[in-house]
């Protein structure tokens, strides 16, 4: 048997369980370490996945676990501000870097990690796990094999609800330095990932944001944006974490020879002028968008992690890497720059 590829998880919030289950359940990866700052967090996420070979190691300051365990990619699960200054420490200690969405919220900031990844020689892929959905996979092969026709129009749609009491949940939430923006760029990221995935590069974006549904935080919990593409297509982003008490996620994509909308993750509508009809199944159904992260499905993440570990030992790129990562956040920042000055943004 091949050696497992070694993991190890900094940050251990919400969504380090679903990093760590889904490595569990890859029989060629192995967890070998957790790290957070609070180490009673840190000792929780490692109580909860011993196995044969024990619990995981458990650190609280994660240089310490770059000196010391033999770890091959490490899962930066810190806030968003801080994703590529870890990320970049990761890579300069010879350790493949799996980041979170965003892969940080200032862009030369993520530049710098890919710089740094590329001059160390590891790979760097950022946690778009969506792109991995079989409804998303069926999609893009569609797409590819132009069954849609011209692709005219795309609607990002994000229908979620947050309470005050998530933004109030940890001093970084909602901040502009550790958060970077709020529905957007925390929720709403991994659809306006899939509208590019989908429909290609972003000409130009006119936007709005505001703050309606909650207080004590520097950041938007509704944006919207109308979007041209390089193609000619049109499109339209929400990102929302004010819709009580929190309703979908949607891409609607629509072209001359058939369109589909996928909403919380499945296929709600495939029609193509062809009559073929959807090519498969996507499993149970799931919920995942109203209330709360610890709703998030983890089926996609581990395929995600498992073309991670491809990549690793066959020596391609993953299919979401550090440029892909980067191209969604510059959609994001874009907004944000059309909202604040009031003009439109061409990317």
């Amino acid at each position: 048997m091949e050696k497992p590829i070694r993991f190890a998880l900094i940050g251990c919030g919400v969504i380090a369980p679903t990093h760590a289950r889904s490595i569990m359940e890859l029989p060629n990866a192995r967890l070998v370490a957790v790290c957070d700052l609070v180490e009673a967090k840190a000792r929780a996420l490692a109580g909860q996945f011993t196995t044969e070979f024990g619990p995981p190691a458990v650190y609280t300051d994660y240089h310490r676990l770059l000196e010391r365990e033999e770890v091959d990619v490490v899962s930066v699960l810190t806030p968003s501000g801080t994703h590529a200054c870890i990320g970049s420490d990761v890579a300069r200690a010879g350790r493949h870097v799996l980041v979170e969405k965003p892969m940080d919220v200032i862009l030369e900031r993520a530049d710098a990690l890919i710089s740094t990844c590329q001059a160390a020689g590891v790979k760097l892929g950022v946690i778009s796990q969506h792109r991995f959905d079989p409804a998303i996979v069926a999609l893009k092969r569609a797409v590819d094999e132009n069954r849609l026709g011209q692709l005219n129009f795309c609607g990002s749609h994000t229908k979620w609800y947050r309470s005050q009491e998530y933004y109030d949940s940890g001093d970084w939430r909602g901040t502009l330095a550790l958060d970077g923006g709020g529905a957007l760029i925390n929720q709403s990221i991994h659809y306006v990932d899939l509208m590019s995935y989908i429909m290609g590069p972003i000409e130009e974006l006119s936007a709005y944001c505001a703050t309606r549904a909650h207080t004590r935080i520097e950041v938007e919990d509704i944006a919207v944006a109308a979007v041209r593409f390089r193609s000619g297509a049109l499109g339209i982003i929400e990102g929302n974490t004010a819709a009580y008490p929190g309703f979908c996620a949607r891409l609607d994509v629509y072209g001359t020879d058939g369109s589909v909308i996928i909403e919380n993750d499945r296929v709600k509508e495939w029609r193509l002028r062809s009559g073929e009809p959807y090519p498969g199944e996507d499993g149970p159904t799931h919920f995942i968008g109203g209330t709360s992260s610890h709703d998030i499905w983890h089926h996609s993440h581990r395929r995600q992690i498992q073309d991670m570990i491809e990549a690793i030992c066959t020596g391609r790129e993953p299919l979401v890497n550090g440029a892909e990562g980067r191209r969604a956040l510059q959609i994001v920042l874009a907004v944000y720059e059309s909202a604040r000055t009031g003009r439109p943004v061409r990317l």
